[in-house]
């Protein structure tokens, strides 16, 4: 296998909790543009965005230089996995007709080169609280988005951004902070699913931490950390699953 499949995740662009959403989304373009030349595909594992929601003929505002770049990508023949995370659920159908994208919805078993992965976002796998569970099955709700989509998108928008503001500064430091081999429930999820699906590497987002751990001697489980402070990726190269830091400063990175 010559080429690498690479994974990136929690970009939460247009977060207002953030003051440097432009330099973030000009990093995440040259590091794009930095693997284009050997990358066999790439999967974005959730909340690349910070809210996204879709109407029929109305998209959220931004974001032009990433789609640009993602619309190459396509169209030049690389396959680019979109998975929607926590923060941007509501995609109906413009990531996928307008740049290419193949849009997941669900975790994603897949191989490559021999070797078996499982690929999710993370949120709402294994036991969580009632409360999250609750949440989780709020978004997910047919009845709720036809009656939100009933919201003109300028209040929906400032809505779901102020939520989501809001979401950011609680859980910063729970998102930063490993709790231990049983306590973290995407790890404890993991052990549960190999004992009847063998898997060689579990990929999630979500946590925004860093981490490659082994949880037997062929499985490992990869947090993927995030572009907010890390400015991380993960990289399969054929034998091999490697966390990297993206060093490389974008062109004009001034806001």
């Amino acid at each position: 296998m010559n080429k690498k499949i690479y994974f990136v995740s929690d970009a939460h662009l247009g977060s207002l909790a953030y003051t440097n959403d432009t330099y973030r989304e000009k990093k995440l373009v040259a590091w794009l543009d930095a693997i284009k030349h050997d990358a066999a595909a790439i999967y974005l594992v959730g909340d690349i965005f910070d809210f996204w929601y879709e109407y029929k003929y109305v998209i959220p505002k931004g974001f032009v230089r990433l789609f640009g770049k993602i619309a190459e990508l396509c169209d030049s023949g690389i396959p680019i996995h979109f998975f929607i995370g926590n923060h941007d659920i509501w995609t109906y159908g413009y990531l996928e007709k307008e740049l290419g994208m193949q849009v997941h919805k669900q975790p994603l078993l897949t191989e490559f080169n021999g070797k078996r992965f499982y690929v999710a976002h993370g949120n709402g796998l294994g036991k969580n609280p009632f409360v999250v569970e609750m949440i989780e099955k709020i978004f997910h709700s047919t009845s709720v988005r036809f009656f939100y989509n009933m919201i003109h998108p300028s209040i929906n928008m400032r809505l779901g951004l102020a939520w989501s503001k809001k979401n950011r500064e609680k859980k910063r430091q729970q998102e930063i902070t490993f709790y231990g081999e049983n306590k973290e429930n995407l790890i404890v999820f993991a052990k549960e699913y190999v004992k009847h699906t063998p898997v060689d590497f579990f990929v999630f987002g979500h946590r925004h931490i860093l981490l490659n751990f082994m949880i037997q001697k062929s499985t490992q489980v990869i947090f993927l950390g995030d572009w907010i402070e890390h400015f991380s990726y993960g990289v399969f190269d054929g034998e091999n699953f490697s966390l990297e830091i993206f060093d490389v400063e974008p062109k004009n990175p001034n806001e």
